[in-house]
């Protein structure tokens, strides 16, 4: 490490100001903090009180949290595929050796092509490249299913930082959730690669006969169509083949096909611990969006009208990615809701939206993702009643 400083060193004057290489100085300054702690400091005059945490610290808070998700969704990858092709006594080893090679290129291309693009719009606005994509780099594989091409994560990334963050200019002022606009580019743009039947990477290897890739949310879509009991569906799929995959255990387990890091309710509720505990999360948006769904999902059961909105509200937490979503996308410090008494409607239209949009839309199964990105457009309407009422009760007690 001494020889790699001496190195940096000793190229370090071409990058700074009158040296050839000026122009590329915040490139160079991005690598050389990731390398090794800064040498700057705030003054020699005079004493100033810092947190002990930055937006570094914050970053790498967040990206702790999902190392759960991603581990699990590495190991069910590999097992998803072992037991679509009928082997199902695949040993733990080969299977994350399956979910490695099918997972982390996913996660490479995102960095790859963010940072890439972060250093590029650095160089140009002579800014410092920010730790903001550190995050976002990883939450966009997570939403991904296993088997979507790499070329289409590279051309969902590259939208999703050019016209959801460089746009509206940079970390910190973008409107909407960054990679939720990755995943939504690609569901209007290539649907049938992230919608649908999906998500088992059976690669090289033959399908079982009467294996079927169906997702809990499409077999619940189908349920309102055919007038099966959904819980029935659920037990009933997988047999033959894969028995008992969509139970409620398994559901809360995430042992099922889908997206790589949103199966799991349990590996995201430690992230949310892990979150909440070092307060880089806030409780409030994740309680409420799940008690928003569960209220309406409980709604509808007293409404009633077909299977779906039949379904016991309680599944509505463990199929799809609602967890994932309110746990490291709602909670987002940028478009989340800002004030307290904001969060909590923010989070509980969330999980209501959720819901309406997965019983009452079956074009859109995945209800999260669209119920995020449309509280993301109204957080700073939330905030500015809640204010406007704090204001309004205030002047009302000064008058009297």
């Amino acid at each position: 490490m001494d020889f790699l400083k001496h190195q940096i060193e000793k190229i370090k004057p071409h990058f700074e100001k009158g040296g050839k290489w000026e122009r590329h100085y915040y490139s160079f300054e991005a690598l050389e903090t990731f390398l090794f702690a800064p040498a700057t400091t705030n003054g020699l005059k005079g004493s100033q009180i810092r947190d002990a945490i930055d937006l570094k610290r914050l970053m790498m808070t967040v990206i702790i949290s999902m190392v759960p998700c991603l581990l699990f969704g590495i190991w069910n990858v590999g097992h998803q595929h072992f037991m679509a092709i009928g082997q199902a006594g695949a040993t733990l080893g080969e299977k994350f050796l399956v979910g490695s090679i099918q997972v982390l290129p996913v996660v490479v291309v995102s960095y790859g092509v963010g940072l890439g693009i972060e250093f590029i719009f650095a160089t140009f606005r002579r800014h410092p490249v920010n730790e903001g994509f550190l995050v976002t780099g990883m939450l966009i594989p997570l939403v991904m299913p296993p088997d979507i091409p790499l070329w289409q994560v590279a051309v969902a990334t590259v939208f999703a930082v050019i016209i959801g963050k460089e746009a509206f200019g940079g970390t910190g002022m973008n409107v909407v959730n960054i990679a939720l606009t990755a995943r939504a580019f690609l569901y209007f743009a290539y649907p049938t690669d992230i919608s649908g039947d999906v998500w088992t990477y059976i690669g090289d290897g033959q399908a079982v006969a009467g294996y079927s890739g169906a997702t809990p949310l499409s077999l619940a879509g189908d349920a309102a169509t055919t007038g099966t009991n959904v819980v029935q569906s659920f037990n009933s799929f997988g047999a033959g083949w894969n028995e008992g995959v969509f139970t409620l255990s398994n559901l809360f387990m995430g042992i099922r096909p889908g997206s790589i890091g949103e199966t799991s309710t349990l590996m995201c509720l430690i992230g949310a611990v892990i979150l909440i505990a070092t307060g880089a999360g806030s409780w409030k948006i994740i309680v409420s969006v799940f008690g928003g769904a569960y209220a309406m999902g409980l709604f509808l059961n007293l409404v009633g009208g077909n299977a779906y909105v039949e379904m016991p509200a309680h599944y509505h937490l463990v199929i799809g990615g609602l967890a994932f979503g309110a746990v490291f996308m709602a909670t987002d410090p940028v478009t989340a809701s800002q004030t307290e008494t904001g969060k909590w409607v923010y989070g509980l239209l969330i999980g209501m939206f959720t819901v309406l949009i997965r019983v009452f839309n079956p074009a859109y199964p995945e209800g999260i993702m669209l119920a995020i990105l449309l509280m993301n457009v109204f957080a700073p309407l939330i905030d500015y009643f809640v204010v406007s009422a704090n204001k309004k009760r205030r002047l009302q007690r000064a008058t009297v």
